[in-house]
């Protein structure tokens, strides 16, 4: 079992920036990728940002050049820095950790919302 928690949501303006972090517990030992998505009121949960053993990342195109992923190198935690905030950057942000062969997530934490308002 891999336990997820996230922290750094808020209230930023548009064109702020915030740092969102996301603890990981348990059998981290296992984990071979986590990654970020998020999910918007009437949407469905998109990706965001991903990173893998290796250090390969992955990055929607809607958040290429502003946002950041990257990971402690025992996978004790996961990062995403977020720069030039946008209102449609709104949402509910959720860390996921990959452990087994298979293609789909298998942990995920509780969210922590994302308010880009001015």
């Amino acid at each position: 079992q891999v336990h997820l928690v996230e922290s750094g949501g808020g209230l930023v303006q548009p064109g702020g920036s915030l740092r969102l972090s996301c603890a990981a517990s348990g059998s981290i030992v296992l984990i071979n990728a986590m990654g970020w998505y998020r999910q918007s009121p009437g949407k469905e949960r998109e990706l965001v940002a991903t990173i893998t053993n290796s250090g390969s990342v992955n990055y929607a195109d809607s958040v290429k050049g502003r946002f950041t992923i990257s990971r402690h190198s025992a996978w004790y935690a996961v990062y995403l820095q977020m720069n030039t905030l946008k209102p449609e950057d709104t949402a509910v942000y959720y860390c996921c950790a990959h452990v087994g062969g298979g293609t789909s997530w298998d942990y995920w934490g509780q969210g922590t919302q994302i308010t880009v308002s001015s």
